[in-house]
């Protein structure tokens, strides 16, 4: 699994925290999940066509949870741009 939290921690010591199961794994494949939603609809994709691409490499998980995913679940770099937009205001 690769770093999907690099914005906040190094890649050595994600592999750290990582060996030391110090990670909420679960969180982990949330973000995996939210990042690769968002760069198949930077790239043309339709939102349902963007779930389905996601439901094949996670076929354990229903449409419903993927959505859940995506709607609730906020990457650093969301919330870089959101505070940005607050001092701005």
């Amino acid at each position: 699994m690769s770093n999907p939290i690099y914005q906040i921690v190094s890649d050595e010591l994600y592999s750290t925290l990582l060996s030391l199961n110090l990670l909420n794994k679960k969180v982990l494949r949330d973000f995996e999940i939210k990042r690769k939603y968002l760069d198949l609809r930077r790239s043309g994709f339709r939102s349902a066509d963007a779930i389905d691409e996601i439901l094949e490499a996670y076929p354990y998980l229903q449409f419903d949870t993927v959505r859940k995913i995506i709607y609730s679940i906020k990457l650093p770099e969301e919330l870089d741009e959101l505070e940005e937009l607050y001092e701005c205001s």
